[in-house]
């Protein structure tokens, strides 16, 4: 592993992600805010409390809709689907004048929409497509595949088969190396980006015998974990250790697409006696959690994907106020998020990979956390 590509890989994407936000203050990532918020209401709805992210993406969509005057009603529905449905019926009913929604389960709010539509009131899917309706008129998000293609990468790096940025190394290992997946809720469309870029990027090391699965569970459906429950993963890679790791032989990488399930691996490894250090597995995740940061740090999770959710917050917020104002948001992608019913225009955000050795230039110098917070 060769840090001095990590950190221009952390660069780049940094520097990009500032002149994203740049842009977003004015008419990029998502339309004018011009004429903005005249303090009519929005509603937002985020699916639960339970995850870190999802406090953060709330917070920081309600900060953003408050700076442009805006009355904000945001609900968390602690991944119940009917309470999701009946805090948005409840915003419906209380004037809001746009929905800003990340679902618990894209595929059940055709109902309520319909009510939204027939309400006037314009729609921004938040990180999360929902599905099955025409009644969502925008998507923001992050470049879902690509995040997959990077949590694969950096299970590549970590075991030494490639640069961070994804070359070949020269002498690499011939393996095998054994590794386990893990894949996130099938009621979450991005679970299925984040599956399909990593396969993808994987497939080659699985055909030359580099890579083996030894439990042979590799399709989506064997290796989801629904509502991305860190218990839940737990408990399946408790049985997978008993089942094909009796016989002595190792994990030697695991493909976690979210650090709350990494955790939840992490556990589980360590109940059945492994010891951070040589042999301990490789471990991926997504969202830069405080305490997956704080895993990283000690040995425990080897990478995750950093998000920047600050930017996704003013990409929604720009959409749905330029809704408003009668204006058409931008969008960066118009072919990739077909609902089922239509291609939902988009903004695709980027991600960044980060390991050790990169998290003071990734995390703390863009100001997402603090070296107190990631010490302490």
């Amino acid at each position: 592993m060769k840090s001095t590509k990590i950190l221009l890989a952390g660069a780049a994407t940094l520097a990009a992600g500032a002149l994203l936000l740049s842009g977003c203050s004015g008419s990029g990532g998502g339309g004018s805010t011009d004429g903005g918020g005249d303090g009519g209401l929005v509603g937002v709805a985020m699916p639960t409390k339970s995850s870190e992210r999802w406090i953060q993406d709330g917070d920081a969509v309600k900060a953003e809709l408050e700076e442009q005057g805006f009355t904000v009603d945001l609900q968390y529905a602690e991944d119940d689907i009917p309470t999701q449905v009946s805090q948005i019926e409840n915003m419906i009913t209380k004037g809001a004048e746009a929905l800003i929604i990340a679902s618990i389960d894209g595929t059940t709010l055709t109902s309520v929409l319909q009510e939204a539509a027939d309400a006037g009131i314009p729609v921004i899917a938040y990180d999360r497509l929902i599905r099955d309706t025409e009644n969502v008129d925008y998507y923001a998000s992050f470049d879902n595949y690509q995040v997959g293609v990077q949590q694969a990468t950096s299970i590549l790096n970590g075991l030494g088969l490639t640069e961070l940025d994804g070359t070949p190394i020269d002498g690499a290992p011939a393996g095998p190396f054994n590794i386990e997946l893990f894949a996130g809720s099938l009621d979450d469309n991005n679970a299925f980006f984040f599956w399909n870029g990593a396969i993808d990027t994987l497939q080659p090391y699985f055909d030359d015998g580099t890579l083996v699965v030894k439990s042979g569970q590799t399709e989506i459906e064997q290796a989801a974990t629904l509502r991305w429950d860190g218990e839940t993963a737990q408990s399946r890679m408790e049985d997978i250790l008993t089942a094909f790791y009796s016989d002595g032989s190792k994990v030697n990488a695991v493909l976690s697409p979210y650090d709350g399930i990494s955790r939840g691996i992490i556990s589980a490894l360590t109940d059945a006696g492994y010891t951070v250090g040589e042999g301990w597995p490789i471990i991926s995740g997504q969202d830069a959690e405080l305490d997956s940061v704080k895993a990283i740090n000690r040995g425990e999770q080897y990478s995750t994907i950093f998000k920047d959710t600050r930017l996704l917050a003013q990409v929604a917020v720009d959409m749905a106020v330029a809704l408003l104002n009668g204006d058409t948001p931008e969008v960066n992608n118009t072919t990739d998020y077909d609902n089922g019913v239509k291609v939902v225009p988009s903004y695709l955000l980027e991600s960044a990979i980060v390991v050790k050795d990169n998290i003071t230039e990734v995390l703390v110098d863009s100001g997402y956390w603090t070296e107190a917070e990631i010490n302490g």
